[in-house]
């Protein structure tokens, strides 16, 4: 019977961790003889970010990339996000006939796997991570009280991963100058990086990276983005992004674009996020509302309660409600805190400005 040890502990120490040990704790708090991995993901885009990864080969990552983002199987993970329970097993989701997966096919069977447990880590509507789990090939299927047990534990996974973004102290960051130029070849290896990218993958840290793979996760993920979107007719400048935290604390944004005339190279473009960009995974992160976010945003740009009640066609005394709730979720008891809170105590030195 698969366990999670000490759930309630787990979730203390889930919330109270930084950033990049959140996986570990979680691969450290699942107790099972088989396999697992565990990832993190921008939750704009459901693109993994980190992952932690048990018992299974590091040289499998970009196989299990192009699975999720270029093939037709069961249990995908963003349709995992989705419904209602947000956990599935490979046995259940093809009522038994799991080798019509060619997940199972293609990448369990060499690894000697059987059954395979997927979950979306989601708090609300947002999904901050996924996991997954294996049975050996000689091994019973995952139960539903298995399933049931993962599906009740995952929304104190989702709230530690969640607070993680807001409680992790980290150190000063260095000075690092403008974007950062990553070029790969079609089959992922890569041709050139610019000095400016070098300092900056200087600064990611994963706990899968280094050096199994030559590139951060997030990178192969952005790639496998791009090939998606390539399949299925995007323009020729369509240009998928994620959002990348370093180990210095700074947020950066990845950029994807195929280059033309260059037989097939892949060109990543890293720059450093703006507030603009970083507002929605704040807003995320502190479980705003759309309107409370919007109004935070009119907040830090130091509207007045009337200016906000012109702007969004609503009353002064409902605006004041919505920053009283705003305070109240935040943890501020004024405007001026809720600025330095957000941009200052949390973000301040993680963005280049």
């Amino acid at each position: 019977m698969f366990e999670v040890v000490g759930i309630g502990q787990l979730h203390d120490q889930l919330v109270d961790a930084g950033f990049e040990k959140w996986l570990r704790l979680l691969g450290d708090g699942l107790r099972s003889s088989d396999e697992h991995a565990c990832a993190s993901v921008d939750p704009a885009t459901l693109l993994f970010t980190s992952s932690v990864l048990e018992g299974i080969p590091q040289w499998t990552t970009p196989h299990f990339l192009e699975n999720e983002f270029l093939q037709d199987d069961v249990n995908k993970f963003p349709q995992l996000s989705r419904r209602p329970t947000h956990v599935d097993t490979l046995v259940q989701a093809t009522d038994g006939a799991i080798e019509q997966s060619p997940r199972y096919t293609e990448l369990l069977v060499p690894l000697h796997l059987g059954d395979e447990l997927r979950a979306a880590i989601v708090s609300g509507d947002t999904c901050w991570g996924f996991m997954c789990l294996h049975r050996e090939s000689s091994g019973r299927p995952f139960s539903s009280a298995e399933c049931s047990l993962i599906a009740g534990i995952l929304p104190h996974l989702a709230q530690g991963l969640r607070r993680a973004l807001l409680f992790e102290q980290l150190p000063a960051a260095v000075d690092v100058d403008g974007p950062g130029l990553l070029i790969l070849a079609e089959d992922l290896s890569l041709i050139s990086r610019t000095s400016a990218a070098e300092r900056w993958l200087a600064e990611v840290v994963e706990v899968d990276w280094p050096r199994a793979l030559e590139l951060p996760l997030a990178v192969y993920t952005l790639v496998a983005s791009l090939r998606l979107g390539e399949r299925a007719g995007a323009r020729p400048d369509y240009m998928p992004l994620t959002r990348l935290r370093t180990s210095a604390g700074r947020w950066l944004t990845l950029h994807a674009s195929r280059l033309t005339g260059s037989a097939g190279q892949i060109a990543i473009i890293i720059e450093p996020a703006s507030r603009h960009q970083m507002m929605p995974l704040i807003a995320q992160a502190y479980a705003l509302s759309p309107r409370e976010a919007e109004i935070t945003q009119l907040v830090l740009q130091g509207l007045t309660t009337a200016e906000m009640s012109e702007r969004l066609c609503i009353s002064p005394l409902t605006v004041q409600d919505h920053v009283k709730a705003i305070f109240d979720k935040v943890g501020v008891r004024s405007r001026r805190e809720l600025a330095a809170h957000i941009f200052g105590e949390h973000y301040g030195r993680r963005m280049i400005h």
